[in-house]
């Protein structure tokens, strides 16, 4: 018995540090750059890029294979921020001038459809779908990230994609028309 409890012991050990020996061996470096780009990004996991993970966006988008608009969730204003770090060379021009016209989205659930059979919610990241088994579910805006998952998944297609109301926190100045309002001189009427 004591003879085993030894062996395994050393086995461990020696498994151990042959472990710890190969992790600083074969250590890789990451660039500063793409620690910088996942803190950015809205850290869910949700899938909706294309990637398993919020790293493997970031990864893909400071390598150059991946434009700076890749993450639905973060919209707009994580793509900004994306293309100012990122720079032109990784996908930061014209994607975010076409992204920057687009609405942020949520999940809308009808509730005459929905049979609650709970596949949503067990499908949303952010848990922002309320409901329970076999009652009807609804959506909270503020926590719906736009991911789609909740879409994929509804067997009934009582889950839609709709524009998400404008509050105080996700409001923004609507860019200017170039001439709207100006005479021929350039001042306002």
């Amino acid at each position: 018995m004591i003879s085993a409890a030894a062996s395994m012991s050393a086995l461990g050990l020696g498994l151990g540090l042959l472990l710890g020996a190969a992790a600083r061996r074969f250590h890789v470096d990451t660039p500063p750059i793409v620690d910088e780009i996942e803190k950015l990004l809205p850290g869910t996991n949700c899938g909706a890029c294309g990637f398993p993970g919020c790293r493997g966006a970031a990864e893909a988008v400071a390598a150059g294979n991946a434009p700076v608009s890749l993450c639905t969730p973060g919209g707009r204003d994580v793509a900004l921020q994306l293309a100012e770090i990122a720079g032109p060379e990784c996908g930061g021009g014209a994607m975010v001038a076409t992204m920057a016209e687009l609405e942020p989205t949520i999940a809308f659930i009808f509730e005459d459809h929905c049979t609650g059979c709970t596949k949503c919610f067990k499908r949303c990241p952010t848990d922002a779908i309320v409901g329970a088994a076999k009652q009807i579910h609804t959506v909270v805006p503020d926590a719906c990230i736009g991911c789609d998952a909740c879409i994929e998944v509804c067997p009934t297609e009582a889950i839609v994609r709709r524009v998400k109301p404008r509050t105080l926190s996700n409001w923004y100045w609507e860019k200017p028309q170039p001439g709207f309002g100006a005479t021929e001189t350039g001042v306002p009427a």
